[in-house]
């Protein structure tokens, strides 16, 4: 039989594997206390002697971070009665793709990868992370089968702003949809040409843009700013 594209209990699946993440990364934190700290502090020198160590931990912690928010995403989408095929394949690839990264060692960039025993664990502490729904995911959750319907999908959907649903609040939707017209309508035809050409961004969409707040989004409205929160400028900048 054909295994399904979209594993059945998806969401229990991934909140099943979510603390094995955690507890690994929280392994690997105290472990690297130890490595950089002297008499109970930690030490300039000894960061710059665990460099890997420390700059490995930092993406670690970052992968585990994103895939907490993914659940929350997810979860959120579910109860809101839109977690429809598009964001299960989403969900389901990253959560596949980073733990069999957070397994098998995370390209920091294309020549450096870090692994768990890179930052002091040992095969019995990374285990959690090889059992159970963490492994069932790292197996079966970023599959060929999976990306080649989400690209089937974004295709067919090609014509929409957004791939899925965002699960932003309503003010952070229209930001989104607002900024999004825009950069189809006066960056996106023209980007590839002014990167050819190794052009500035024109001072037409740069004051465009002034215009529009991008420069002032989080800036106190006392200032002349719009007194936005963090996550209008993220939205903003993506």
């Amino acid at each position: 039989m054909t295994a399904p594209v979209i594993l059945p209990n998806l969401l229990s699946l991934t909140a099943e594997a979510l603390p094995a993440a955690q507890a690994v990364c929280e392994t690997a934190r105290m472990c690297l206390r130890d490595m950089v700290s002297a008499d109970g502090r930690v030490q300039n020198t000894l960061i710059e002697e665990h460099q890997t160590a420390a700059h490995g931990f930092a993406w670690l912690a970052t992968y585990v971070q994103s895939l907490e928010q993914m659940q929350s995403w997810a979860e959120a989408l579910q109860a809101q009665q839109k977690f429809g095929e598009t964001e299960q394949l989403i969900h389901q690839i990253a959560f596949g793709e980073y733990l069999c990264q957070l397994t098998g060692g995370i390209a920091m960039n294309q020549t450096e990868v870090i692994r768990l025993q890179d930052m002091g664990l040992t095969a019995e502490a990374a285990a959690p992370l090889t059992t159970g729904a963490a492994a069932q995911l790292a197996r079966d959750g970023n599959t060929q089968a999976a990306r080649l319907r989400l690209v089937a999908l974004m295709q067919e959907f090609e014509a929409n702003t957004i791939l899925g649903a965002s699960g932003l609040d309503e003010e952070l939707e229209m930001i989104r949809e607002q900024f999004r017209r825009y950069a189809i309508e006066k960056v996106e035809p023209f980007a590839h040409e002014w990167h050819l050409k190794d052009e500035l961004i024109p001072m037409e969409v740069i004051d465009e843009l002034a215009e529009m707040g991008v420069f002032g989004l989080t800036i106190p409205e006392e200032y002349g700013g719009f007194g936005l929160s963090k996550a209008s400028m993220c939205v903003v900048s993506e």
